[in-house]
């Protein structure tokens, strides 16, 4: 019996989400933290991916067919720059490789340069002073620019 594109990739992010959960369930606080800690974001988000995944593999979609190759090539792409993302996250900082990620991700499904800059001046800054001023979290400043947090 031939499985589905669709029951095939549910199989690896059931996968995923049990590789995250076990994660996450490893981590050692050492301090007190609010009521759910640490550990519940990352916990219930393999939960959902869990779940989500389960949908695939019980009721895949009409069209279980593989990708084409263009499709393939920019899915491939979009992994490898997010991989390029957080390889670069802390060496580059949050500003500098979220601009380059939008732009990059803007680029390869085809707008315009003009746009593409746009959103990623908009997505880097608009982000950047949503996490430090909106939920007080630090982000890395990169190593060319210590001072800049």
């Amino acid at each position: 019996m031939r499985l589905a594109a669709d029951r095939i990739l549910g199989i690896a992010l059931i996968g995923l989400a049990a590789f995250a959960a076990f994660n996450a369930s490893q981590f050692q606080v050492t301090f007190s933290y609010e009521p759910v800690g640490p550990k519940a974001f990352p916990m219930l988000l393999s939960a959902l991916l869990a779940g989500l995944s389960l949908v695939l593999v019980f009721r895949p979609g009409e069209n279980g067919e593989w990708p084409d190759k263009r499709t393939t090539l920019k899915l491939v792409a979009v992994l490898l720059v997010l991989l390029a993302y957080a390889l670069l996250f802390t060496r580059l900082g949050f500003l500098i490789t979220t601009f380059l990620t939008v732009l990059s991700l803007a680029r390869l499904f085809e707008a315009s340069w003009a746009k593409a800059l746009l959103g990623g001046i908009l997505m880097a800054v608009g982000s950047y002073y949503l996490f430090t001023l909106g939920l007080g979290i630090a982000l890395p400043g990169g190593h060319w620019l210590p001072d800049f947090n």
